[in-house]
């Protein structure tokens, strides 16, 4: 930084002070000041020692405002020289001891005298920028010699000067000269391009930018920060018109053209014009960086604090904070709008207790910001005036919103998308900054547009992505942790963000005979699609499964539906029917990943060696069945392709994993779960969706399993209800044989009646719960139905429903089964 801290200025006239004399001809000290968040000073240039008579040695770590008292303000005249500077102003917002103080919150520059050692004072112009980033460096600080400045060599070497517009240099002080017309023609043409300016401030302002410099001075690759109100100089001259003059002169053999105070106003145009197309430009980069809504409405809001505004308050409609669809209609004054983000240069909570993020409410029709939202356009106030404030304060009940808002500078712009108001934005500034401006007005209206389409975006990704869940989320089902003989966890993980939702499902259904059937099923693809057909595919599993049909039929039927369904998609399927009396688990595979049965007598993991069978959608392929023995306590594993499967990786190391870790002993079901997951989500490059689903395997004993065979013959019910009360009191339940034996009763009546000749089947099994069941050779399933005073039947089941924690039917190979639950009393 020491390499720049001098720069060219047109030779002195008259003396200079003694700490310039050593400086060649033509060039005066720049000095260069960085100051920390502490306030403390961490960088001193070389121009800063020869201007402020300080060594860096000695002006590193101490206070800034140590090393640069201000002793008092340039006078209006200083040998002599009338200062154009009106009533003593002393720069562009603060003064340089406030910004040496870490107050500063955007560009700004002026005059001041400082006591320096060794001199009796040291007259200064000075420019002050707030620094942003991960370092501790928040203020840079340049500083001239005013004196140096002023010994220039005339007006001829300022239009010079003005013409080049040169960024990184300081601007020779002409403007002081009252023989110097720019500042008078200038001032006189400010109120003609700015109706809202007075001659008074016109004048003033004209003094400072030519004393002072072009307004942007450049300090890095990127950022160009406004040091003096924008200019809204309009274009009398186009460049296409200048060109077509060159063009016409060099033709002719004639001199080009003289620039004329067109064009300096065109290039004064044209730089303002530019930096505002880099800052639109710097702002479309920093915001969109993801679908998510809430981080696109922070970045949004910290994207213009404070290079353009102070405050930044962004309010959304109800239904794109929650995520609803696109909201119809003009907004009215019971529009409930929330506020959902806030950024300030205050001092911090400031703002936190007044207008809290997170709050709802309507806007009256008095209000700009009922306008804006109405009309769809930006709403600029240059000055909240005591009675505007009133009115906006009105709407905070117990909360005096007054002082944050009265006399700041404010900007209301609506938040569009296909010419719908999602929300808007409440932009302040400071009093003591610039007046948002017409120009500011076009640029907060396009920085609205691209910001409301960015959070439009976001909006559809969200609402799409809550549709998906939601569907997703009513496909899978709320399996029960115990069903008979048997404990289930099961776990459920959606893909990245380009496969949220997908077609891995699982299920579970009770079967008769206390089996239960074990359903683990993945539709190939992702998105609705894929998770609609899972949906139907998961119905027909279930309505199948209730029939009863062996797993090896049911698969078959369920390729001839998804061939009717369509040939669009493939799914596969794994399905198992465990029975925890005979003690095994039947099983048919179409296309899936096999299980993994953990034994519990030794501890040791196995997949199951199954045939694997076509993915369902195939069509013309046989399924086959294998039944698989097992002992109380052992776990069967049955997960999606997804737990396993990383692009780049051999299945084979995913399926020794899963082994591995379902083998890992566990407190709980919930915890085995928990192990798998862990073990094998954590190598990254997973994309799809996984379904889990563990199952243990307790089984029912014998002594908890009791059954009859009953003759076709009325006097059988009879002998039913004796051996069904003397098991029950055997069992220690006589509180259920009252119950029992009536409803048995009922079903062996009905069992007898419609049987065709075989034997009546009567079981009682003692398990969570106590189930009865009647199986009989009849395929005709009873129904429900309503008897009445002179009826002789249909009271059966009618009892039955009455009495039965629950009861159903089931077709079986032989006929029906009727069943019904008690609930065991507790002990």
């Amino acid at each position: 930084m020491d390499r720049g801290t001098e720069r060219d200025v047109p030779p002195g006239r008259g003396a200079v002070n003694r700490a310039v004399e050593d400086v060649p001809a033509g060039r005066v000290p720049l000095a260069v000041v960085v100051v920390d968040d502490d306030g403390l000073v961490s960088h001193w240039s070389s121009g800063a020692r020869r201007l402020l008579g300080r060594a860096k040695e000695e002006a590193i770590g101490r206070p800034a405002a140590d090393l640069l008292p201000v002793s008092g303000v340039l006078p209006d005249e200083a040998d002599g020289v009338p200062h154009r500077l009106h009533g003593g102003y002393d720069g562009l917002g603060p003064g340089l001891e406030p910004s040496l103080g870490g107050r500063l919150s955007y560009p700004a520059a002026g005059r001041a005298r400082l006591a320096v050692p060794e001199r009796d004072r040291v007259d200064l112009l000075w420019w002050a920028y707030p620094l942003a980033g991960p370092g501790r460096e928040r203020l840079l600080v340049l500083a001239a010699d005013a004196e140096a400045l002023r010994c220039g060599d005339g007006p001829e070497e300022a239009s010079r000067e003005e013409e080049t517009g040169a960024f990184e240099r300081v601007a020779p002080a002409f403007a002081l000269h009252t023989d110097f017309p720019g500042a008078e023609e200038l001032a006189r043409r400010l109120p003609e391009i700015l109706p809202s300016m007075s001659v008074g401030e016109s004048a003033r302002i004209a003094a400072q930018v030519l004393e002072l410099g072009y307004p942007v001075m450049e300090f890095s690759r990127n950022d160009r920060v406004p040091v003096t109100p924008d200019w809204g100089v309009p274009r009398r001259a186009g460049r296409r018109a200048r060109r077509e003059r060159a063009a016409r002169a060099v033709a002719q053999g004639l001199p080009l053209p003289e620039r004329g105070a067109d064009d300096e106003g065109e290039d004064l145009e044209y730089a303002a014009v530019r930096e505002r197309l880099e800052f639109l430009n710097e702002v479309s980069g920093r915001i969109g960086t993801s679908l998510d809504l809430a981080r696109t409405i922070v970045e949004v809001s910290r994207a213009v604090v404070p290079r353009f505004t102070d405050v930044a308050g962004t309010y959304l409609r109800e239904q794109v904070v929650a995520g609803e669809g696109f909201p119809e209609g003009v907004p009215d004054t019971r529009t409930m709008w929330h506020r959902v983000a806030l950024e300030h240069t205050d001092e911090p909570g400031r703002w936190d207790d007044v207008v809290p993020v997170g709050e709802a409410m309507p806007f009256p029709a008095h209000t700009p910001f009922f306008q804006c939202m109405t009309s769809g356009e930006p709403v600029l106030v240059p000055r909240i005036s005591e009675e505007m404030g009133h009115a906006i304060a009105s709407q905070f009940e117990k909360r005096d919103i007054r002082p944050l808002i009265t006399h700041r500078s404010m900007l209301v712009v609506p938040l569009k998308a296909r010419d719908v108001v999602l929300g808007f934005m409440i932009l302040l500034r400071h009093p003591e900054r610039a007046e948002f401006n017409d120009m500011d007005r076009v640029t907060g209206a396009e920085l609205a547009a691209r910001a409301g389409l960015v959070l439009d975006n976001a909006r559809m990704y969200t609402y799409q992505e809550s549709v998906a869940e939601t569907l997703q989320d009513s496909m899978l089902p709320s399996i029960p942790a115990r069903m008979a003989g048997c404990d289930i966890a099961t776990r459920y993980l959606p893909g990245t963000l380009l496969g949220r939702v997908g077609g891995d499902w699982f299920d579970s259904v009770k079967l008769p005979g206390a089996r239960t059937a074990l359903v683990v099923g993945d539709v190939m693809g992702h998105g609705l699609n894929s998770a609609a057909m899972m949906g139907q595919l998961r119905t027909a599993v279930q309505t199948m499964a209730a029939l009863d049909l062996p797993p090896a039929q049911l698969l078959r039927n369920l390729d001839d539906l998804a061939q009717r369904l369509g040939d669009t998609y493939l799914a596969t399927c794994l399905y198992a029917v465990y029975d925890p009396i005979a003690g095994e688990v039947h099983l048919a595979n179409a296309g899936h990943i096999p299980p993994v049965l953990v034994h519990a007598e030794d501890g040791r993991s196995e997949l199951l060696d199954l045939p694997t069978g076509a993915p369902i959608g195939v069509g013309g392929v046989p399924f086959e069945a294998v039944r698989v023995p097992v002992r109380p306590g052992d776990r069967l594993v049955m997960c999606t392709d997804g737990l396993v499967e990383v692009r780049g990786e051999d299945i084979g190391v995913g399926l020794a994993t899963l082994c591995a870790s379902a083998a890992h002993p566990a407190a709980s079901m919930d915890d085995a779960c928990d192990t798998i997951i862990r073990a094998l989500n954590t190598r990254g490059g997973r994309k799809d969706d996984v379904a889990l689903l563990m199952a243990r395997l307790n089984g029912i004993g014998p002594d908890d399993v009791a059954e009859w065979r009953l003759a076709r013959d009325p006097a059988e019910v009879g002998r039913a209800r004796a051996v069904v009360r003397e098991q029950l009191h055997e069992w220690g339940l006589a509180r259920l044989a009252d119950p029992t034996e009536l409803m048995v009763s009922e079903l062996v009546t009905n069992a007898v009646r419609h049987s065709h000749g075989r034997p009546v089947a009567l079981r009682l099994v003692r398990g969570d719960t106590l189930l009865c069941e009647v199986d009989d050779d009849d395929h005709d399933l009873p129904t429900l139905l309503s008897a009445g005073p002179a009826d002789e039947s249909g009271r059966g089941l009618r009892v039955v429903s009455t009495l039965a924690r629950e009861w159903g039917t089931s077709r079986t190979n032989t006929g029906k089964t009727v069943w019904f639950e008690l609930t065991l009393p507790r002990r």
